[in-house]
């Protein structure tokens, strides 16, 4: 980090300070400070989504982050999302840090889902599904290894080129070709697509499953269909992030499949203890909605683990 202006953090830098489990920790720690002040922002040109989340919590500092979702960025030799973060101090204002903005969104995206794995699936769990074979996809069967060592991992894509692909660069990973007897079998099932249609049917699942859907942030987007919901106790990172946008949560909500009273907790409710598993035999769903404080908590931890004192410089006197 350089002295005396902003500091840039560059991918490659940030990648040698950070641990999974270390990054759960920091954000169900973030959840115990004042509740963040948030905001949200949509653009679209056809299939493609500009996203701003800002957001400010006291004590602690400022976040903003703009997401770039181009699905034909990849012809152009791009990543389908881009984007940039900025981190600001609590009590100035000023601009403390520029931040990769692949570097945040792989940690805070697969950490938050890791986050609420720890705490809703079976300690026991053993077999992990990832559905998809993305960034996120591989951000996930390394938060997953982390976070239940020795457990068995397996990808599903609807290509399987790029399954195989994925499974390569991971000894020991294997690779499904039916999604049902695929779900049917494991002990986890994480979703990391860009699906319209749900892909993950509640009639597949049995008792004691942890269903992760990360992928759909769009009102039109799901990844499991209506069974799931009826069938799961829900559970998401922030209401306010999926409940009113998110099509995972909202189009259910609208049509009356499920009411808000079903979502049990937030990430918001672990200070109470509300937020977990009840019994080896219910079934957890767990939506990931990414919300910007979620980035401002990342940001903070990844400076504070570089020696940029983030908690202890943004704290008020």
């Amino acid at each position: 980090m350089a002295a005396g202006g902003p500091a840039f953090i560059s991918f490659e830098e940030g990648e040698r300070h950070l641990d999974w489990l270390a990054l759960a920790q920091a954000l169900e720690a973030g959840h115990h400070l004042p509740r963040a002040e948030t905001g949200v922002t949509y653009l679209t040109r056809g299939p493609d989504t500009a996203i701003t989340l800002s957001a400010w919590i006291d004590g602690l500092g400022l976040a903003v982050k703009s997401a770039h979702v181009f699905p034909d960025a990849p012809r152009y030799g791009a990543p389908n999302i881009n984007g940039g973060v900025y981190f600001y101090d609590d009590r100035t204002g000023a601009l403390r840090a520029v931040l990769d903005f692949h570097l945040v969104t792989k940690w805070k995206t697969a950490a938050d889902s890791l986050l609420g794995a720890l705490k809703l699936a079976r300690p026991a769990s053993r077999r992990i599904l990832i559905v998809g074979a993305g960034t996120v996809a591989r951000s996930m069967v390394e938060a997953y290894g982390a976070g239940f060592p020795g457990a068995e991992v397996t990808i599903w894509n609807r290509s399987p080129a790029r399954a195989a692909a994925l499974a390569a660069d991971y000894p020991g990973v294997e690779i499904a070709t039916d999604l049902e007897a695929a779900v049917r079998e494991a002990d986890i099932i994480s979703c990391a697509t860009l699906a319209n249609e749900p892909l993950i049917k509640g009639d597949w699942l049995r008792p004691g499953q942890h269903l992760d859907l990360i992928g759909a942030f769009l009102p039109d987007m799901r990844e499991a269909d209506d069974a799931a919901l009826r069938r799961a106790r829900l559970f998401v990172d922030t209401r306010a992030d999926t409940m009113d946008n998110i099509g995972e949560i909202a189009d259910p909500l609208a049509r009356g499949v499920i009411t808000q009273a079903d979502v049990i907790a937030d990430f918001h409710d672990l200070p109470k203890g509300t937020f977990r598993r009840e019994s080896d035999e219910e079934i957890t769903l767990f939506k990931n909605g990414g919300g910007g404080h979620l980035d401002l908590m990342t940001c903070a931890h990844i400076l504070e683990v570089m020696g940029g004192g983030a908690f202890g410089e943004g704290n008020h006197d």
